[in-house]
């Protein structure tokens, strides 16, 4: 099976093609992959260096010339490293772009805390009108990205990870997917790629399991028709990044919600991704006790 980057690089090398109000803003990542598409198209191929505060400030000046700009690299040098132009070139202007990070929580440990970025969807919710999806598989994360790439002129942030379910699903964008039905009053929401230890977790427990593959905005109404009145949030991010929005969706009913997800301290022994999953709690023994432990199982 291809990664999502894989599908991504495949995906917008054919948007290229078909569509001249397509560009791509790199920055010195995965450019090697775009070497083809550079040379048919110099002046919607753009690779800026290692500069990704002029990344996105360039980003932002091709959407105010009409194009639909993708700009791409890794999810702490997207986001986090040129917060300010992304507020500012982007949303203070009224720019619309698409941003496809690669890496995420814990895909490279290796690479150290430069290249981990759990807070970045949580950074993201500081602004106003952002889209933010989070596929869990090559075919969504194609699904999302020529919807993003289509959707008129939002900021659209598409979120890729190394991690991925063995199978796809068939997500509609901005809507969650019910994978499993409860007869309970306890709903289990799994973003992208955490659906399959999700279901591993759970299995057996009397819980609805919603899938998200597109989390701003959030899906109140899906959540509502659960009738749950205990829902847990798992999310490849910061712990906690969706409560607020869980919160919302049931202001006017009883309710609890849990978030589990990366927490706020630092790993520093860097190991393999399943290593890092083991010591968030976010692999199928540590998910299934901490929501066994919330619903009382």
């Amino acid at each position: 099976m291809d990664t999502m980057r894989d599908r991504f690089i495949t995906v917008t090398t054919d948007l290229l093609e078909q569509d001249p109000r397509t560009a791509l803003v790199l920055a010195d990542i995965s450019a090697a992959s775009f070497t083809e598409a550079r040379a048919a198209h110099p002046d919607r191929v753009l690779n800026v260096g290692i500069r990704e505060q002029l990344l996105i400030g360039v980003t932002g000046g091709l959407a105010l010339a009409g194009l639909r700009p993708i700009a791409h690299t890794f999810a702490s040098f997207l986001i986090e490293r040129p917060f300010e132009q992304v507020k500012l070139d982007l949303g203070h202007q009224g720019a619309g772009a698409v941003l496809v990070s690669a890496l995420g929580s814990y895909d490279w440990p290796a690479g150290g805390r430069t290249h981990m970025s759990p807070g970045d969807v949580a950074l993201l919710d500081t602004l106003p009108g952002w889209t933010v999806h989070v596929p869990g598989h090559p075919d969504e994360a194609e699904t999302l990205l020529r919807h993003a790439v289509a959707d008129g002129d939002r900021n659209v942030y598409l979120r890729l990870s190394l991690q991925q379910n063995a199978e796809a699903r068939a997500v509609e964008p901005g809507r969650f997917l019910t994978v499993r039905s409860g007869a309970g009053s306890a709903a289990v929401l799994a973003v992208g790629p955490m659906l399959d230890t999700v279901l591993a977790a759970t299995e057996g427990l009397d819980v609805t399991v919603l899938y998200a593959t597109s989390v701003r905005p959030f899906d109140a109404a899906a959540l509502r028709a659960t009738g749950a009145s205990d829902v847990v949030l798992v999310e490849p991010y910061l712990a906690g990044t969706s409560n607020n929005e869980a919160h919302q969706a049931l202001a006017d009913l009883p309710h609890r919600v849990l978030g589990l997800g990366v927490p706020r301290e630092e790993h520093r022994h860097y190991g393999s991704m399943a290593e890092h999953l083991a010591a968030y709690g976010l692999d199928a023994a540590g998910l299934r006790a901490r929501i066994s432990a919330f619903l009382g199982n």
